[in-house]
């Protein structure tokens, strides 16, 4: 089953180069009626190409994104926690003053942030959806801005981790958005960051049909690209791993467990989790 997607509408697009390298070379990777994702001959970094503009583009994240982000909220939130369990954020935190600010961005309905808040986190939340973000204000009593990162205009050095899950491949120049991450970073601050895995099994298998393979997704990394675009925002890597080997009610469970179990041993899973770290000695 596709992840959700909103139907593209009548909606101004544009080419673009390589937002990794910069390189206007590439190949077609996948296509359907709705999008065209290209490969870059250079880098091999997937995005969509032409892509539609972000002033149309974020328009689609109304009353309907909302509604579906509610309903699944309770399975989100629970692959979050299991993915900064894998990779020991809690424990490699633990030195952190918890008054110390959390910033979710693509909260969603904020359950992430309620439940850190809860374990003692001064959190904070942006969310492009005005609908989820005002369920959160209002049913968790959090603070959230309405809009993008870089609207927020939060202070320099000022948020010890930025946590971002399934919104970077929504993003239209994700490196511009990971500057403005290492911008708001303090000195050795942690990002973490999970978005799906062009290069896992689910999407080799089924290509055109992979569950992510959606208009709403603007760029498609791999463990490579991914690892690649974090060290050119200068960023140190400390952590990845995958998880999921193949879709729900594709397979018999028998054969489901140990795929997905492998998919996360040997790191071909459908969606991957980065731990990064700001490097000291940067300021800014």
């Amino acid at each position: 089953m596709k992840t959700y997607s909103t139907a593209p509408g009548r909606e101004r697009s544009r080419t673009i180069a390589c937002n990794l390298c910069g390189a206007k070379r590439h190949r077609r990777a996948l296509a359907s009626r709705d999008y065209t994702f290209v490969r870059c001959s250079d880098c091999g970094l997937v995005f969509q190409n032409p892509q539609p503009i972000f002033e149309d583009l974020r328009y689609r994240y109304g009353q309907n994104y909302f509604e579906y982000e509610l309903r699944n909220e309770e399975n989100f939130f629970h692959l979050m926690k299991l993915g900064l369990e894998d990779i020991r954020f809690f424990e490699r935190t633990a030195a952190l003053d918890r008054s110390g600010r959390f910033l979710d961005v693509g909260c969603a309905t904020g359950m992430l942030l309620g439940y850190l808040r809860d374990r003692g986190w001064s959190v904070r939340g942006v969310e492009l959806c005005r609908e989820s973000a005002e369920y959160g204000r209002r049913c968790r009593k959090l603070d959230i801005h309405i809009g993008t990162l870089e609207e927020a205009g939060f202070p320099d050095s000022h948020f010890p981790v930025v946590h971002f899950s399934h919104l970077i491949e929504h993003v239209p120049d994700p490196k511009a958005f990971l500057t403005e991450v290492r911008r708001i970073l303090v000195p050795g601050g942690f990002l973490v960051v999970v978005t799906p895995n062009i290069a896992g099994l689910q999407a080799r298998l089924f290509r055109e049909r992979w569950r992510s393979a959606i208009a709403d997704h603007l760029t498609l990394f791999s463990r490579a690209t991914l690892h690649r675009m974090l060290g050119a925002c200068d960023f140190r890597v400390l952590d990845t791993v995958t998880w999921g080997g193949l879709a729900k009610g594709s397979v018999p469970g028998i054969v489901k467990r140990p795929v997905d179990y492998l998919a996360k041993k040997l790191g071909f899973g459908d969606v991957v989790l980065m731990l990064g770290q700001k490097r000291e000695s940067e300021t800014g």
